[in-house]
């Protein structure tokens, strides 16, 4: 994901095959009156000095430091007061939201075992456990993983959280290529893995396009992989864990760990209505799927066009005899 916030490079590259590197000594080039240092290897692992990461280090501490301030301060010491004096009502409001959103389930077509399946009017032996209680299940397991009622539970946090970033990705890989396609921004390089590959070559990024505004765009993989972690793991901490961790600071989720709801997960009230909120979470998840399939996609492309998936696209509606799986890997 952070790579891919770092949609521009301060210089154009050249076109390689992604993810193979030569072993050739660096070069120098002249480009537009400006000289270019290309490497033609991949770039040390961690470029940054000492400096530069306990200064990134440092940086990522100061959420969870403010939080803890906060929490031990005369101010949390009133939120805290505050949410005491609210919170019996809240969970009394959850309960009851919860018991709606049970019934909602009944009521819906998409739960229970009338749901549909993934086989549809085909005859098939389901399995019992899946009985239809959690969204987007159509009665496919054949490795069995999900007997086991705990492991299904686990299991279900583990694609629900990986469909939301597959999701959020997808859109980081579309939406650049899109805009540059129909010309309303010109981005350097709007292609997915051309970024990250120029991140690999040490080249220097710029955020946004914006020259000289470096957020880890001048540091090596290593930091970037911390400012990723940041941005990934500090959501999904206040999620799993904010349920309790965030009453110090005045915040009650009325939710659980998937759906936690409140002003923070669900500002715009979406899930105000049971049954639409049921719905939504099949949805949700039906996109989600939808969204990881779609990476296998855009690697499989990358690794055999080096283009990004709406060229592809674009390419295969222009020509789809000749542009094609079947072309494409009869030229290798």
């Amino acid at each position: 994901m952070a790579l891919l916030l770092h949609r521009l490079s301060s210089r154009p590259w050249s076109e390689p095959c992604p993810f193979s590197f030569s072993i050739s000594s660096p070069r120098t080039s002249n480009r537009g009156g400006r000289r270019h240092r290309h490497r033609s290897r991949a770039a040390p692992f961690c470029a940054a000095s000492w400096e530069e990461l306990a200064g990134v280090l440092i940086l990522s501490a100061i959420p969870f430091t403010a939080v803890k301030a906060v929490a031990n301060s005369s101010l949390g010491e009133k939120l805290r007061r505050r949410l005491e004096e609210s919170k019996k009502a809240a969970q009394e409001s959850s309960s009851r939201f919860k018991e709606l959103s049970r019934h909602a389930r009944e009521a819906s077509q998409w739960y229970g075992v009338d749901r549909p399946k993934w086989l549809g009017p085909i005859p098939y032996e389901y399995p019992s456990y899946l009985i239809g209680e959690y969204p987007g299940d159509y009665g496919f397991d054949v490795a069995g993983l999900g007997k086991d009622p705990s492991n299904f539970q686990r299991y279900f946090n583990f694609e629900i959280l990986h469909a939301r970033w597959a999701m959020l990705a997808s859109v980081g890989v579309v939406v650049p290529e899109l805009l540059d396609l129909l010309g309303i921004v010109h981005f350097i390089e709007p292609v997915w893995w051309r970024v990250g590959y120029a991140k690999l070559q040490g080249d220097t990024l710029d955020y946004l396009g914006i020259p000289g505004l470096h957020i880890a765009g001048s540091q090596g993989v290593f930091v970037i992989a911390i400012c990723q972690v940041l941005l990934m793991v500090g959501p999904e901490y206040a999620r799993y864990c904010g349920i309790e961790a965030l009453e110090p600071l005045g915040i009650y989720l009325p939710g659980d760990i998937n759906y936690p709801g409140g002003l923070l997960f669900d500002p715009l009230g979406l899930s105000k209505d049971p049954l639409v909120f049921e719905e939504l979470k099949v949805k949700e998840i039906k996109n989600g799927r939808l969204a990881m399939v779609a990476w296998l996609g855009f690697y499989i492309q990358a690794a055999l066009t080096s283009k990004g998936p709406l060229q592809n696209l674009l390419d295969h509606i222009s020509d789809p005899l000749h542009n094609n799986v079947i072309s494409i890997i009869k030229s290798f």
